[in-house]
């Protein structure tokens, strides 16, 4: 999906992609949690947000939805300290995107990784899989994401209408 490249957030690419293909009208996005225990953040992950050992990463595993459609399946480790007390509410207690939430913060996506087809931990089915990082304009990161994009993005009923 070439939306991905030209957007900071997940989150903006997917309404862009709804709103594109008259997936839903509204073309709203919704993050629909999957899993609610924790998973714990491997050393990699820590690295990568640039926290100690006993610094609190919390973890979000969503369907994003458009409409009734699921177009990915995202697992999210996040450093809450990086945010504010309401973004941390919301993602606690909304089905509000990460990207919505977090949006104020002005975050870059840095991808660290893409590749086509299914990425280890993506359910069957995904044809793309992406690994990213958001950081905030500093460069603290404040999110690593695996994102598994679903067979929905690629459906003939999906085309643009003119």
């Amino acid at each position: 999906m070439h939306t991905l490249e030209t957007q900071e957030s997940a989150t903006a690419a997917l309404t862009e992609w709804c709103r594109a293909r008259h997936i839903a009208d509204p073309p709203v996005i919704a993050a629909h949690r999957l899993k609610a225990e924790m998973t714990a953040p491997t050393a990699a992950i820590r690295s990568l947000l640039s926290v100690g050992q006993y610094e609190p990463v919390r973890y979000r595993h969503v369907a994003l939805f458009c409409g009734a459609t699921v177009l990915s399946v995202a697992e999210n480790w996040y450093v809450p300290s990086r945010l504010t007390p309401g973004m941390n509410r919301d993602l606690d207690t909304t089905d509000a995107p990460f990207g919505r939430v977090a949006a104020p913060l002005q975050f870059i996506r840095q991808r660290l990784e893409s590749i086509r087809g299914q990425a280890e931990g993506c359910p069957a089915g995904t044809i793309l899989s992406n690994r990213a990082l958001l950081q905030l304009p500093d460069n603290k990161p404040i999110s690593a994401v695996i994102e598994c994009y679903t067979a929905a993005n690629l459906g003939a009923n999906l085309a643009p209408k003119r």
